[in-house]
């Protein structure tokens, strides 16, 4: 039996700008593209996709009626608070449609940085040490035992939102105007980590607790005067119209340090109970020593992202391996054609 699926997302265009956002407020919306290949997996498992847009667009689906959906696949970031990323999964809940990816607990917990880095250290993980700077007060920050250089970043966004090459800090008076940048435009608290020089990777993981997977590691590059991982400034807003940034790739990926690094990105998955689908990052010192950043249970699936280069890395073409994902999620969910 043919299913009807539905798609949350917030894509590029769809909304203005909210009242004072920062410039780089819809960085992890989604192209068309996105949505497309999400489309041709659903069509792949013989079901119907069908496009219900972002929150807001879910909200006021709800209140024409009954939703007429099986289940739903939800990537949608929303805006707002630490917990917009649970809006979506909270009103599919209300309109009793199972919903494919983590819920709303566990995207509001991995999104809050330092609840993170609470978790999975409880878990043996290990993570920089940090402290959370307030959103308002003092500019100058007690350190205390933390050394320099230091990493500032919000404590309620993505991964790369909020980041330039200023965000890493040398010295206090530069710690001082990172901190009084990041809360002039994002307004909320933020974290400021120990800076871990090093190879910088990420892990994809699919799956859910017991069953859960870790897929090959990606190695990221690291541009070469801050040691900030490429990815993060090539989409800053400033790096508009800006030339090429020099980059390195440091460190060797062995297996022994693959295997680590999979072994942390599986502990942090389930540690904070994701569902389905999950990205997490590292950065690997001189030593060899496997520090955990962050994790993002909303990864891309746009066709050139992460997880369609580890289609690639695992033989599989894309709309194969995106279906065989949602496939696995609806088992799960027990939702069955």
């Amino acid at each position: 039996m043919s299913l009807r699926i539905g798609l949350v997302y917030d894509r590029f265009g769809d909304a203005e700008a909210p009242p004072g956002a920062p410039p780089d407020w819809d960085a992890e919306y989604e192209p068309e593209e996105t949505i497309a290949a999400l489309e041709g997996a659903v069509r792949e498992l013989g079901h119907r996709p069908v496009r219900i847009g972002n929150a807001r667009a879910l909200l006021a689906a709800m209140q024409r009626g009954p939703l007429a959906l099986d289940a739903a696949v939800n990537i949608a970031e929303s805006y707002g608070s630490r917990n917009r990323e649970a809006h979506a999964p909270v009103l599919l809940e209300l309109a009793g449609v199972p919903c494919l990816g983590s819920d709303a607990l566990a995207l509001s917990v991995s999104l809050d940085k330092a609840l993170t880095k609470t978790v999975v250290r409880g878990e043996g993980v290990r993570t920089p040490d940090w402290i959370v700077v307030p959103a308002a007060g003092p500019a100058e920050v007690d350190l205390a035992e933390l050394p320099f250089p230091v990493f500032v970043k919000p404590r309620y966004e993505g991964t790369a939102k909020g980041i330039a090459p200023s965000s890493r800090c040398e010295t206090s008076g530069a710690l001082g105007r990172e901190v009084a940048r990041q809360r002039r435009l994002y307004g909320q608290d933020l974290i400021v980590e120990r800076f871990v020089e090093g190879a910088e990777f990420t892990v994809g993981v699919i799956g859910t607790g017991a069953e859960a997977e870790a897929l090959p590691v990606l190695q990221r590059a690291t541009e070469r005067t801050t040691g900030i991982g490429l990815h993060a400034l090539e989409t800053a807003p400033e790096a508009s119209g800006a030339a090429p940034l020099a980059y390195d790739v440091a460190g060797v990926l062995t297996p022994e340090l693959e295997a680590d690094l999979q072994r942390d990105a599986l502990a942090a998955h389930r540690a904070l109970e994701c569902a389905d689908f999950s990205r997490s990052d590292f950065r690997v010192d001189a030593a060899g020593g496997v520090w955990f950043i962050e994790i993002n249970p909303l990864p891309t699936f746009a066709p050139d992202g992460t997880f369609a280069i580890l289609a690639e890395l695992v033989g599989e073409p894309y709309p194969a391996f995106l279906a065989g994902l949602l496939a696995r999620g609806l088992a799960r969910l027990g939702v069955h054609g």
